[in-house]
């Protein structure tokens, strides 16, 4: 269904909006880093002077720039006038700690700072004291000598987590009386409180905030910022945008190119079933474009209109693309083992939902008992499943909230019912930290893994920083898991975590890409990684490959022919490892049909 031309707007006009604050936000791999950065530039080419700022653990921002960025924002070179930065959570974690364990050195002796610190380990404590930094770029004293503040948010369920921590954080203080908190004294947080509650009033204001839910034409991304427009209305944050990025309208009919043809239909099939809440936002649409936007040049052209492709029919890229294998040959090699753990990882968007879930078919078909799981807080685990799998195996999604729930009742029961009214108060108060949801999602994958002994678990993951902090946090959640049970004992899942992880025979971690700058080299990072945690990942699959694809359309052999080099790269930086590639899918690749034909490479 076309979208009426009376109700988009023309892209230019994004950088005609007065707001101050500009939010991009989105699933992974829909373009925020790549909008956002464009129009940073754009706006500080109309004389208007411009901070980017990334809240993403995963940032590919420095690539995109072609700048090593860090907290301190520096002169983007060949921009005049724009500025950038990273805010690192686990810098500022770092210099959190020392903030409150600082002033206690040569008071306290070494065993309780020893102590505190290890109470300011965990994740939360990342995540609140990169929230901290964050509000500050939201107050007049820190961007005083800014026209725009342009910030490139990290995929939608941190992004949410991020915004919804204001409130949850002032609430929690507001009502703590005990003094402590799983983030350690609130000294070191109540001078925060009105930082937090201003930081919600300006994500609020209409006149001086502007969020864009950046999305592509196909199901999971729109269903993606559909949810995310509901939880920010949730959140009172209402003034929002909708940028339909990577539109595809090719010149000339192709109806006669298989892929060509299917890539507009799946387009207008997701439009179609979106069609209400594509509507009700302002829009604006970005077009596909040959190659990714990476470096300054590239930036400038992308408010110039679309790059000039030729019209005239190319050969397909050249055949010197390497013979590699496929999903189905991955499930074969896997299958006679019948049991350990499968963990799709990567950057956000690059299909480890869709991997995952043919996978799991495949193996269920060949014989084996499969447990599908997801510790992804924004699950897309059905979107690419449909209602016919789940006959073939055990679906199962780690739920935050029911894994909070059952954790509090627990620890309520086992600790609670021999306090008096008062301690009990506390411990509840202890208990409503939003630390806990994160333990308690935690034990749970402790315990999902665990399953692996006896059967097939094929865990989707979340996001690369998300996973890094499951992966990281183990012994600091042990300590908080004991700190809130009394307990110095902690359960045999969680204690044999690590070595399941690091047993290559036990647990095989796949590395899923695009074939495309930024998903090749973040998988790279996130694969020395997993190597520096005495992790190795087993096998790489590059996932929806044009070039691979056979399409002679101008602009789809062009992504193609710009494919090959970052193929050729994995290929020459793992050469010791199986490296898998599947061609881009014609028809979507959900259910039990869709993700068949994914195997099959058709």
């Amino acid at each position: 269904m076309p979208t009426p031309p009376n109700q988009v707007h023309a892209l230019r006009e994004l950088l005609e909006q007065a707001a101050r604050y500009l939010f991009f936000t989105g699933k992974g791999g829909v373009g925020k880093t790549s909008i956002a950065s464009a129009t940073a530039l754009a706006l500080a080419r109309n004389g208007e002077r411009t901070l980017l700022v990334s809240t993403d653990p995963a940032s590919n921002l420095d690539e995109v720039l072609g700048l090593e960025l860090g907290r301190t924002a520096r002169p983007v070179p060949a921009a005049e006038g724009l500025f950038a930065l990273n805010i690192d959570p686990a810098a500022v974690a770092a210099e959190y700690r020392e903030r409150v364990v600082g002033p206690m050195r040569g008071i306290l002796p070494e065993s309780a700072l020893q102590a505190m610190e290890e109470q300011l380990s965990g994740a939360c404590t990342m995540e609140i004291a990169a929230f901290d930094e964050f509000t500050s770029y939201l107050g007049a004293e820190a961007t005083a000598d800014y026209d725009r503040i342009v910030f490139d948010t990290a995929p939608t369920g941190h992004t949410l987590r991020l915004m919804a921590l204001s409130q949850a954080w002032t609430n929690f203080l507001d009502e703590n009386t005990s003094g402590n908190t799983c983030l350690g004294p609130l000294a070191g947080l109540e001078k925060q409180q009105q930082a937090y509650a201003q930081a919600v009033e300006v994500l609020k204001d209409a006149g001086r905030t502007a969020i864009y839910l950046v999305s592509r034409a196909s199901p999971s991304p729109l269903k993606e910022a559909r949810r995310t427009r509901r939880e920010l209305d949730d959140l009172g944050i209402c003034n929002q945008h909708l940028i339909l990025n990577g539109w595809y309208a090719p010149e000339g009919d192709y109806q006669d190119d298989p892929i060509a043809a299917q890539w507009l239909q799946r387009q207008e099939e997701a439009l179609s079933a979106e069609a209400a809440f594509i509507e009700s936002l302002p829009r604006y649409q970005a077009p596909l474009l040959p190659g990714n936007l990476i470096g300054i040049e590239a930036l400038r052209g992308f408010f110039a209109g679309d790059p000039t492709v030729t019209n005239t029919p190319v050969d397909p890229p050249p055949r010197d693309l390497p013979d590699l294998p496929g999903l189905a040959q991955l499930a074969d090699e896997l299958a006679p083992s019948g049991r350990g753990v499968l963990m799709t990882m990567g950057k956000g968007g690059v299909g480890k939902t869709t991997v995952a879930a043919a996978l799991a078919l495949a193996l269920a078909e060949r014989g084996a008992k499969v447990r599908l799981s997801t510790t992804d807080p924004a699950a897309h685990l059905n979107d690419a499943l449909g209602a016919d799998m789940h006959d073939l195996l055990t679906v199962e999604r780690i739920d935050p909230k029911a894994e909070t729930a059952a954790y509090v009742a627990e620890v309520l029961a086992s600790q609670g019912a021999e306090m008096d009214a008062e301690n009990r108060a506390l411990l509840e108060e202890d208990l409503r930290s939003p630390c806990t949801e994160e333990i308690a999602v935690f034990r749970a994958f402790a315990r999902t893994v665990a399953q692996g002994t006896d059967e097939f678990v094929v865990l989707d993951t979340a996001p690369t920083g998300h996973t890094l902090l499951l992966l990281d946090a183990t012994q600091s959640y042990h300590r908080e898991l004991g700190r809130q049970t009394r307990s110095d004992q902690p359960t045999q899942d969680v204690e044999e975590l690590l070595p399941r992880l690091r047993d290559p025979k036990f647990t095989r971690v796949l590395l899923v890409t695009l074939a495309e700058s930024t998903p090749v080299h973040e998988a790279a990072a996130l694969q020395a990684d997993l190597r520096r945690a005495a992790i190795e990942p087993h096998a790489w699959i590059i996932n929806q490959s044009l070039a691979a694809s056979q399409t002679r359309e101008p602009l789809l052999a062009a992504r193609g022919r710009a494919e090959i080099p970052y193929i050729q790269e994995v290929l020459d930086e793992n050469p010791d490892k199986p490296v898998h590639l599947i061609p881009w899918s014609p028809k979507e690749p959900s259910g039990i049909l869709g993700l068949k034909n994914l195997l099959a490479g058709a």
